[in-house]
């Protein structure tokens, strides 16, 4: 058996009387692209700062490529790029330079690629770092990373400060990346960037995992939104096993379903007249929201 790309198991890590990890389990297969999500202070950064070797956890354990990410992090590193949310270059260094910089230091860089990516996000390399914006220094990081000879990508935020065309221009880069056989770990806020690019999703709350998978297993989870229009009385809607929420305004209808009553609910509202009907399975937003309709514990997301 091929050994995951990335694997924790019961990581715990804390700082002072803070648990940033309380025993997560996190595991991305390879070529597969995990989307990682969670609020700020759910411990996402501390997770990603233990699998680079930055932090040592405190219990548990966490592998890359069947290896420990604290004890092997050179080796490691030359099989894995990174790109924080929020980059910082070399002030006096060009942007291709920073590029050539970081490629090297990994597995080495595709110069056909680099030069492909340089043109689809729009970037000068010859300007020096700190004439950059935010967004252009995200670019050199995304640059350098896509055009990197490695197996892993590592992304926490990658979009942070691009507008809505270049975040277009990513999608389509990871589509490629993902199609190429790499395996990515995916942490973002933006759902519709997930909800694109993630074969799978991990949601992590107070430094634990409450709910992984494919979308469409979370959502057999979760409640589809029914809105119909029928032209006769829709009462026994309402008993039928499975339905929520049940709303009635004359022949205009609102409910939610279980998942494995959808069907059932559909075979009724046929034999009522349905003259208009809109059926919602739950969206990303839905399925994250729905573990936090509690306060969470405050933090920082360290």
């Amino acid at each position: 058996m091929v050994a995951a790309v990335i694997r924790t198991e019961g990581l715990v890590k804390s700082f002072g009387g803070f648990t940033a990890l309380n025993g997560l389990d996190l595991h991305l297969e390879q070529g597969e692209v995990l989307g990682f999500m969670g609020p700020n202070g759910a411990g996402k950064s501390t997770t990603i700062r233990v699998l680079l070797g930055l932090l040592r956890a405190n219990a548990g354990r966490a592998e890359l490529f069947g290896q420990d990410p604290w004890r092997d992090a050179v080796r490691l590193h030359r099989r894995l790029a990174y790109v924080p949310g929020d980059v910082s270059l070399w002030p006096g260094m060009t942007g291709g330079e920073a590029i050539d910089l970081l490629g090297n230091l990994r597995g080495g860089l595709n110069q056909t690629r680099r030069a492909e990516l340089l043109e689809r996000f729009e970037l000068d390399p010859r300007k020096r770092g700190r004439t950059y914006s935010k967004g252009n220094r995200q670019k050199v990081a995304i640059v350098a990373a896509l055009a990197s000879d490695v197996e892993l990508l590592i992304l926490d935020e990658p979009t942070s400060g691009l507008d809505p065309l270049m975040e277009m221009v990513f999608q389509e880069e990871i589509a490629h990346e993902k199609a190429g056989g790499r395996s990515i770990l995916l942490s973002s806020h933006i759902m519709s960037e997930v909800q694109a690019l993630a074969d799978r999703i991990s949601i992590i709350r107070d430094g634990r995992i409450v709910d992984t998978g494919t979308l469409d297993e979370m959502r057999s989870h979760a409640r589809t939104s029914i809105t119909a229009v029928v032209t006769q009385p829709a009462d026994r809607l309402a008993q039928l096993p499975g339905v929520h929420d049940f709303q009635a305004d004359g022949s205009r209808l609102r409910m939610t379903a279980d998942a494995d009553r959808v069907g059932d609910v559909m075979s009724t509202l046929a034999s009522l007249g349905i003259a208009s009907i809109t059926v919602e399975p739950p969206s990303l937003e839905t399925l994250f929201l729905r573990h936090y309709e509690q306060p969470a514990s405050t933090g920082d997301d360290r």
